[in-house]
């Protein structure tokens, strides 16, 4: 079984953005979020920007004691399911045994352990919550979702460091292909601006020290130090091709390809040869019966890092070839979003078929001095209007995660 799986339905509460809407007309407009932490007190950090969520208050989402039962990365999560399933149209028409959910997460709830552990420390153990572990761990956000939508298929989290939301989508994707399921809730969340979680980047220096909101997230410029920490959740509905043509779904595109490959090299850096990288990109390409004479549009991982940005160059150069690679049009969307880590994947699946619906390529912004090592056409700091056929979204985590996902626009 080989069904075609398309995408019906879009959720996203980001830090440019608490819509698809908003958040997309940011991107193409190329503003970004980043702006001093407002989340605790960073006089002792040595970064001091984040990508937040701009004034946020669960209470204009969820009633009041569904929001104290959650942490901050559930929340985010149901609030882009509940967009993602209004814009589907999909409830009511599905049998729930058919329909589930696949949700990347980073990390989870470290915001609760925070605040737990201030209370053991402080107050002994039986302040402690008792909700202290389902709020925490990262699967209660796909939990929540199918219980609030009656998703009976298969519910998990996908845990893969920053390829989290890609590898969700990806295995999502397959679910369907296979006859698991004929509909998915699918995507990626993340809310680790924290005391504990930027302390911890900071320390293995892979934050941008940077005071400047216009100069710290510097995806392929010669620059860059490091990568701006965000969060926010993005959903996308997916659904088999056959069945949302019969309904009548409004369609944004099809996911024609997933790789999924691991390092096996280091706990954190990317292999130097770029191998994961390329081979997760060269499966994804043949699923999606590439050709050379696609135009294609890759939106890069893109973190700003040294080396994330050196090795996803040559990566890219492998798996299309060096000609191709500089013929197409690659972009960094986290020099305006931050680094989402689980959500990462996610939200740069929505730019990608928001690419090939809309017909405009989001620049990277800030590229004032491109690093000679990274020497492919990166759309620097204004949006491209032109045809796109094939779209790649690359997402690469620490334990040496890789996951590709291919786009193109639906062909009967």
């Amino acid at each position: 079984m080989n069904r075609r799986v398309v995408v019906t339905g879009l959720g996203a509460i980001s830090p440019v953005g608490k819509t698809v809407d908003e958040t997309w007309n940011n991107l193409i407009e190329g503003k970004h979020g980043i702006a001093p932490i407002t989340l605790f007190d960073t006089t002792e950090y040595k970064a001091k920007l984040g990508a937040e969520v701009k004034d946020f208050n669960p209470l204009d989402y969820m009633e009041k004691t569904e929001a104290s039962r959650s942490d901050r990365f559930t929340q985010f999560a149901m609030i882009s399911a509940d967009q993602a399933m209004k814009d589907s149209g999909i409830s009511g028409t599905i049998e729930p045994e058919r329909i589930g959910v696949y949700l990347g997460v980073g990390i989870g709830g470290m915001r609760t352990f925070e605040v737990e552990r201030e209370k053991l420390l402080k107050s002994g153990p039986r302040r402690v919550s008792p909700l202290f572990v389902p709020m925490m761990i990262p699967n209660m956000c796909a939990g929540i979702i199918a219980i609030k939508h009656n998703c009976k298929g298969a519910a998990m989290p996908a845990i893969t460091a920053c390829a989290s939301g890609s590898s969700a989508i990806g295995e999502a994707v397959r679910a369907i292909r296979h006859g698991y399921a004929d509909a998915m809730i699918s995507g990626g969340t993340e809310a680790a601006i924290c005391e504990t979680g930027v302390a911890g980047f900071i320390n293995m220096r892979a934050l941008s020290t940077s005071e400047d909101p216009n100069a710290a997230s510097l995806p392929f410029d010669k620059r860059r130090g490091g990568f701006v920490i965000g969060e926010g959740s993005v959903a996308l509905v997916l659904e088999e091709y056959e069945r949302a043509k019969a309904r009548g779904a409004k369609i944004y595109g099809e996911i024609v390809g997933y790789g999924s490959t691991c390092d096996a090299y280091h706990i954190t850096a990317p292999h130097p040869d770029a191998e994961g990288g390329t081979n997760a990109m060269k499966q994804a390409l043949q699923e999606a019966n590439y050709q050379e004479s696609d135009v294609v549009y890759i939106n890069a991982h893109g973190t700003g890092t040294c080396m994330n940005d050196t090795i996803e160059t040559i990566a890219i150069k492998n798996a299309l070839g060096e000609e191709k690679a500089k013929n197409s049009y690659v972009s960094s969307t986290k020099s305006m979003t931050g680094h989402m880590l689980g959500a990462a994947g996610a939200i740069e699946a929505l730019v990608s078929l928001k690419v090939l619906s809309e017909g405009i390529i989001p620049p990277t912004i800030n590229l004032l001095e491109q690093d000679e090592k990274c020497d492919l056409n990166y759309v620097p700091n204004k949006a491209l209007k032109t045809k796109v056929d094939l779209v790649l979204s690359n997402s690469l985590g620490f334990g040496g995660h890789n996951a590709c996902l291919a786009f193109r626009s639906v062909k009967e």
